[in-house]
C-alpha cells in the first residue's frame, strides 16, 4: 500500500469532495510504512513539525485555512531534509532515500498549493 495525497474543497453539504488528480501531477506521499518511518518519526518532530507527525496514527486531514501553516511545514522539512535522512535506517543509500523523501514532499507540495489556489484543504491517506 501507498499513501496518497489529494486535494479536496468542502462541498455544500459540509462534506469533503476530492479533485482529480491532474495530468502530469502524482499523488503519492510515500509508502505505508512511512506513516511511522518517515512523517511520523521522532526525527521529523524534533524539527517541529505537527502535521506530518498525525499520520503516524492516523489520516491527515489538512483543512483549507491549515494549507499556508502546512505549506510552511513542509518547506521546515525540506530545509532539515540532510537531519531528517540522518535520523531515519535507510532502507536504501543516503542519497537514494533523501531523493525519494524530496520527491514525495515535492507531490505533497504541489497538492498544497493546488488546494490553496482552489480554497482547498489536503488529504494525505
Amino acid at each position: 500500500m501507498s499513501l496518497s495525497v489529494d486535494v479536496f474543497v468542502v462541498g455544500a453539504d459540509g462534506g469533503r469532495q476530492l479533485q482529480d488528480v491532474p495530468d502530469g501531477c502524482s499523488d503519492s506521499a510515500g509508502f505505508e510504512s512511512w506513516r511511522t518511518r518517515v512523517w511520523g518519526s521522532p526525527v521529523v518532530r524534533s524539527v517541529g513539525a505537527g502535521f506530518f507527525p498525525v499520520l503516524a496514527d492516523a489520516d491527515l486531514q489538512v483543512d483549507p485555512e491549515q494549507v499556508p501553516a502546512f505549506l510552511r511545514e513542509c518547506l521546515l522539512l525540506r530545509e532539515n531534509l540532510e537531519k531528517i535522512v540522518a535520523g531515519i535506517e535507510p532502507v536504501r543509500t543516503t542519497t537514494d532515500y533523501r531523493d525519494a523523501i524530496s520527491d514525495r514532499l515535492t507531490m505533497i507540495e504541489d497538492a498544497a498549493r493546488r488546494g490553496l489556489a482552489m480554497g482547498g484543504g489536503v488529504l494525505v491517506w
